[in-house]
């Protein structure tokens, strides 16, 4: 075997992979009902953080002595991972067109899929691998049921749900990719 499918293998790529379709298939289902209204990011939303709780599970391997003594070099690699989880994850929504773009635009589900995945990649760096996931959500838990934001400290907070043009909400983003990708990349997952 090749050294990418034994990392992606013990990085649980094949169950991250099905757990964003069975999303993006549940969400499809919950517009093709009638759920939200016809500009409701929430369903967009909704697979965007179940593909980054999926994916922010395996940034975690199955033995981390082995990752920290491994004679390769695995910023790169942790980085990487990061990069092309947040590409496919946003790839989803955006190729189903009931859940993505019709109903948030492209810049929103980039902008979202990008700081999910950063907090996932942070969520792993502060607390390893199989809780890396309770950072996504819970920023989706609050950006679900919290009040409208009205200054910029509530916009900050509930950045998730605000229109893709917003600055508070993009810089926002911008901050928790770079932050929970380089965390990740340069100290790995905690053990």
């Amino acid at each position: 075997m090749r050294w990418l499918t034994l990392y992606a293998r013990s990085r649980q790529v094949p169950a991250a992979l099905a757990a964003l379709l069975v999303g993006a298939a549940s969400a499809w289902a919950l517009a093709r009902d009638g759920g939200g209204g016809p500009a409701d990011p929430r369903l967009p939303l909704l697979v965007l953080a179940v593909g980054a709780m999926a994916a922010s599970t395996g940034f975690g391997g199955q033995d981390p002595a082995l990752d920290r003594t491994a004679a390769i070099r695995w910023a790169p690699r942790r980085a990487a991972h990061v990069l092309l989880a947040g590409a496919v994850v946003a790839a989803v929504p955006l190729c189903t067109p009931t859940a993505g773009a019709d109903l948030a635009g492209v810049a929103f589900v980039v902008r979202d899929s990008a700081g999910l995945l950063g907090l996932g990649a942070l969520g792993a760096a502060l607390w390893g691998g199989s809780y890396a996931w309770t950072l996504p959500f819970a920023w989706l838990a609050y950006a679900f049921f919290a009040p409208p934001p009205t200054g910029v400290p509530t916009r900050v907070a509930g950045w998730l749900l605000l229109p893709a043009g917003a600055p508070a909400a993009t810089w926002t983003a911008l901050a928790l990719a770079v932050t929970g990708t380089v965390a990740y990349a340069a100290a790995g997952p905690r053990r």
